[in-house]
């Protein structure tokens, strides 16, 4: 690692992350573990793991711990989904049932359940660009907000994504009716798993594969699948619950184990590779992927993406400029805060002032429902992964903490 004051960071600052999190979450075990990288003007800054990637097993967290990185699957998938758009094989404005004609008649909620539904006809057709920046108008079963929410998980869609096929997600959505008309609202949803259903059929190739090829190779993310290899099997963290998860209530104190890791379902293979939340990694390979995203699509010689499109992914789509708390329609969402918007795949701060929390108009992040989070900074040349393994992401405010410790050991800023 670099030295920090060569970067503008302080390192007496930057030592009040490990110092934070241990004291305030691993040693009371509110936290499992964590792991912090700190990426800026091209250099690694600060890495720093602590606690345990197995508790019943006693297993220290090694560097590189293998992390269900959850729902910081979506901008990997949003990534790949406008490498297509850049092809000219599909485009924003392109109508969903372009692509899935079993979608084409989708109606609106009006009232009644899976048993008879009564619709009414969108005052739109659902975009691609609908999908991107979650308003599609599907949502979520653990959203818990109506009568579309119980179909979802009556019908167990997408409530477990490791099971079931891509194909069979995507029928038994056309039988659900839509909770707003496309673009009218923010709702955290299935959409970007619908994205993996696309690419795939854009491409023409198994969407794990294109991932593969497309993104994991090039960038060197050596680490990243949708399946745990045997080989890798030793490296995967436990997966911790706190508090009462959707219906299931854990016990209190230190959190309950979620999923053993030597008994994983990621270790065997799935036929629903889900682009909302499927992805396993760890923190060199997602730092390698945001450090694209910062280069403007490109890192080491290799580019995914043009930076004109990458700008053009970062900036806030929410209609009218609105942020998040104008349009979210959502319980639960990996952003809760004002002076967010919405880009193509990720979360974009539009006001600094109103999110209460350093940061800069125009970085960009997402987290993932264990608590893992990153975000990008290009005014501060900044990047910050941040991995560790408790459900859900809502449990502590150690994503806003982290955000305020690291731009608290900045010495330089750009004006």
């Amino acid at each position: 690692m670099t030295k920090p004051e060569s970067i503008g960071l302080s390192s007496e600052r930057l030592a009040k992350i490990e110092a934070f999190l241990d004291e305030r979450y691993v040693k009371p075990g509110k936290l499992p573990c964590a792991q912090v990288q700190v990426w800026r003007r091209g250099k690694l800054a600060y890495d720093v793991t602590l606690g345990l990637a197995d508790r019943e097993r006693n297993r220290a967290l090694e560097s590189d711990a293998l992390f269900r990185i959850y729902s910081m699957t979506k901008p990997i998938t949003s990534v790949a989904f406008m490498m297509l758009v850049e092809e000219g094989l599909v485009a924003l404005d392109d109508p969903v049932a372009k692509f899935i004609p079993e979608w084409a008649n989708l109606g609106v909620f009006a009232a009644g359940t899976d048993a008879g539904w009564a619709k009414t006809p969108p005052a739109r057709p659902m975009l691609m660009i609908d999908l991107l920046r979650h308003t599609s108008g599907l949502t979520y079963g653990f959203q818990m907000q109506g009568n579309v929410d119980a179909a979802y998980r009556k019908l167990k869609v997408a409530e477990d994504l490791r099971y079931g096929t891509l194909q069979e997600f995507i029928d038994k959505l056309a039988g659900i009716p839509l909770v707003f008309s496309p673009g009218d609202a923010w709702n955290y949803s299935v959409s970007t798993d619908v994205l993996g259903y696309l690419v795939e059929k854009i491409s023409g190739r198994p969407f794990p594969d294109f991932l593969e090829e497309r993104i994991f190779q090039p960038l060197g993310m050596v680490d990243t699948s949708f399946t745990v290899p045997a080989d890798k099997a030793h490296r995967l963290t436990a997966c911790y619950a706190a508090g009462v998860l959707g219906s299931k209530a854990v016990k209190p104190g230190l959190p309950s184990l979620q999923d053993d890791p030597e008994k994983s379902p990621y270790l065997t293979p799935t036929d629903f590779p889900s682009g909302g939340g499927g992805l396993v990694g760890t923190a060199a390979d997602y730092m390698r992927f945001a450090r694209m995203l910062l280069n403007g699509g490109e890192l080491d010689g290799v580019r995914l993406l043009g930076p004109k499109t990458l700008k053009l992914m970062t900036a806030n789509h929410l209609p009218d400029g609105k942020d998040l708390t104008q349009m979210s329609k959502s319980l639960f969402s990996e952003a809760t805060y004002a002076g967010v918007g919405f880009g193509l795949g990720f979360g974009v701060t539009v006001d600094p002032v109103k999110t209460m929390i350093p940061g800069s108009a125009g970085d960009f992040f997402w987290g993932g429902a264990a608590s893992t989070f990153f975000w990008v900074d290009p005014a501060e040349d900044l990047a910050v992964v941040f991995l560790t393994q408790l459900l859900p992401s809502s449990a502590y405010p150690v994503r806003r903490e982290l955000r305020t410790l690291v731009y608290s050991a900045l010495t330089e800023i750009a004006e």
